[in-house]
């Protein structure tokens, strides 16, 4: 079995694990490109100790290209952990996170998000140049 076989998918306005992927549908060659990546969009993911996202990783594929390429992970820590027990904890890190990617070519760009669990979920976004 493949990794990829066990990578779930679905409509993030009807599915909490799938990432949301915000950019624009189209880019200058060579200027920076603001990308939002996250969950909670629709429908609230919890945000507990006991289930919660831990990470989101965000890679980009463009059109022709033998590679894909690794644009960032991004890993939410603090989901109310305490020594007084589970969600006791005063810190939460949200499944959201702002970076910027420059292309010279069109291409995808992936995310998978990892529910502690619910296991793997993927979406993706084109972008013309």
């Amino acid at each position: 079995m493949k990794i990829g076989e066990k990578i779930q998918s679905a409509d993030w306005k009807n599915e909490k694990h799938v990432p949301v992927i915000e950019a624009p549908d189209s880019v200058t060659p060579g200027e920076w490109v603001e990308v939002r990546v996250g969950l909670s969009k629709a429908i609230e993911h919890p945000n507990t100790t006991e289930h919660h996202i831990r990470w989101i990783k965000v890679m980009f594929t463009p059109d022709d290209d033998k590679f894909v390429y690794d644009l960032g992970m991004f890993t939410f820590n603090a989901h109310g952990e305490h020594a007084a027990g589970p969600n006791e904890g005063p810190v939460h890190t949200r499944d959201q996170a702002v970076f910027q990617f420059k292309t010279s070519k069109p291409g995808i760009i992936h995310a998978v998000a990892y529910c502690n669990i619910h296991g793997l979920w993927e979406s993706s976004k084109r972008i013309e140049v």
